[in-house]
């Protein structure tokens, strides 16, 4: 696992309240993870989440995957968790403009910490967004400590791959995404199984390079009004982000960063 010192919650926080969280929206829509609709189905198919169930989303920013599970699911309910408080007001009002407050809650709160009853979900969702959580090992004994016996824990999330990332590297797509740390997939495997899960699936999706191929050409292409617009229109600014972003594009081509997708069971 990749770490870095420089990086704290209250960076990830701040991104989320301002400009770059407005940005990943412009690009990525409400559902602010690579491969939206798809990626959300493909992972409650391959997971089993469906009717009936109960679940918590850990990280679940404005909650678009828990309405997704709630309408094209069938979800019975929802409880998300997330530390930025913009997000979370804007979750509250996107649930009540969709007439899905009454099945889905906010939790304003730590995801290491959640204050959740142990064994109170029937699974325990996250897509895209533990790679923003610096102590891994937390919040992975945090979700099997909330999922019921039996339940499960599914998630994507940005991880190294097996290319593996210099340190350089590292340093500078970790500074500029604020990732405190950045797992392997080889490292999630372990922290579920030590924290009393059978890993079902901890495998690549092979979505990361293409997904981030579009959204550079969307900045160039199609969408620089509207992202010059978010930072006070600064061409220099813009250029800043454009060349991050194909940085990071180009570390995915050559498989040193990649979408992973795991799929776990509480023994």
């Amino acid at each position: 696992m990749k770490s870095i010192t420089e990086v704290g919650l209250q960076d990830v926080t701040a991104v989320y309240s301002g400009a770059e969280g407005d940005l990943w929206e412009l690009l990525m829509g409400h559902q602010i993870h690579i491969g939206g609709f798809k990626s959300s189905m493909d992972l409650a198919e391959r997971a089993g989440v469906g009717a009936g169930l109960h679940g918590v989303d850990l990280c679940c920013c404005n909650g678009a995957g828990m309405r997704v599970l709630v309408r094209f699911r069938e979800v019975a309910g929802m409880t998300g968790v997330d530390a930025t408080e913009t997000v979370v007001n804007r979750g509250r009002q996107r649930c009540q403009e969709e007439g899905l407050a009454d099945r889905i809650r906010f939790v304003l709160g730590d995801v290491t910490n959640s204050g959740l009853p142990a064994g109170s979900a029937d699974f325990v969702w996250g897509e895209d967004a533990w790679c923003y959580v610096t102590d891994k090992a937390k919040l992975i004994a945090e979700a099997a400590r909330i999922v019921k016996s039996g339940g499960t824990i599914a998630f994507t999330d940005w991880v190294e791959g097996p290319a593996g990332l210099s340190d350089a590297e590292a340093e500078r797509f970790m500074l500029g995404m604020r990732f405190g740390t950045l797992q392997d997939i080889p490292g999630y495997r372990q922290l579920l199984e030590d924290n009393g899960c059978s890993v079902l699936e901890a495998e690549d999706t092979g979505r990361f390079a293409a997904h981030y191929d579009l959204y550079v050409k969307m900045l160039e292409m199609q969408l620089t009004f509207d992202a010059l617009k978010i930072f006070g229109f600064s061409m220099d600014v813009l250029q800043v982000i454009v060349g991050e972003f194909a940085f990071a594009r180009d570390l995915a081509r050559d498989g040193k960063v990649v979408q992973g997708r795991f799929i776990a069971r509480r023994d």
